[in-house]
């Protein structure tokens, strides 16, 4: 079995973009498209094909718990979130992959005992929804030509993309500042526990700010069943505040 690709190393194998961000790119998509992107990206930024985040924030675990972590996403290659998570006083380590077309998750009790593995087309296609619902971190790849924009309003700006091999069309509200409000898609999962299946998974945004010319969520409340009642009651499992942003 090969060695696992690691966080640094997913990092350091994206090359730094020379391509920048100009207004003129967005002209003729629809209003609340270049709302959003003009909002989010300053004129002369870099179009970085990764990002580079630390975090802090509670997953739900039964009950709410805190944890600290560091993750890479890379548009070429996928994304590795790697945490430490405080049960009753006690650290699981561990993180949640997509690396070239693969996901797993693999989380550890004091970095020793399994306490969730999991792998296989399931996990790989869960993985793939989860990067892409996670693109308003990284919204300089929702200017790839490859991305198509539509508007079903004002404020509904509607993208469809494609990565290693899962389609989705992942929808952004933003208000008439062009700031995002929240995010939803469907995403493979299974929120029951049961069998797998396609779901409703969004966030809203709760805060934002500015890095590197990049202005995106810094404090969001995230799960499944997105936009329904079951949302907070069941579905919302992972508040998060970003304490860093890097571009490259």
């Amino acid at each position: 079995m090969s060695k696992a690709v690691s966080l640094d190393e997913l990092w350091e194998s994206t090359p730094p973009s020379e391509q920048v961000f100009q207004p003129d790119q967005v002209v003729g998509l629809p209003d609340a498209v270049q709302g959003y992107l003009n909002h989010a990206i300053a004129p002369g930024t870099k179009l970085a094909s990764a990002v580079r985040l630390r975090m802090h924030g509670e997953i739900k675990l039964r009950g709410w718990l805190p944890f600290t972590a560091e993750q890479v996403i890379c548009w070429r290659r996928g994304f590795i979130w790697r945490a430490a998570v405080r049960m009753k006083g006690l650290p699981i380590w561990g993180s949640d992959r997509l690396v070239d077309g693969v996901g797993a998750m693999r989380w550890k009790l004091l970095g020793l005992f399994p306490v969730v593995t999991a792998s296989g087309d399931d996990t790989t296609r869960s993985a793939v929804g989860r990067m892409l619902g996670e693109l308003f971190w990284l919204p300089s790849v929702l200017c790839e030509p490859d991305v198509s924009w539509t508007a079903s309003d004002a404020v509904h700006a509607h993208a469809s993309l494609t990565r290693f091999g899962e389609s989705t069309e992942l929808i952004l509200t933003v208000d008439n500042q062009g700031r995002l409000e929240s995010a939803n898609l469907r995403r493979w999962g299974n929120p029951e526990g049961a069998e797998f299946h396609y779901a409703n998974f969004g966030g809203f945004i709760e805060e934002e700010g500015t890095f590197g010319g990049y202005t995106i969520p810094t404090r969001l409340l995230g799960g499944w069943h997105f936009g329904s009642e079951r949302f907070e009651s069941e579905g919302a499992f992972f508040r998060a505040t970003i304490d860093q942003a890097i571009y490259r």
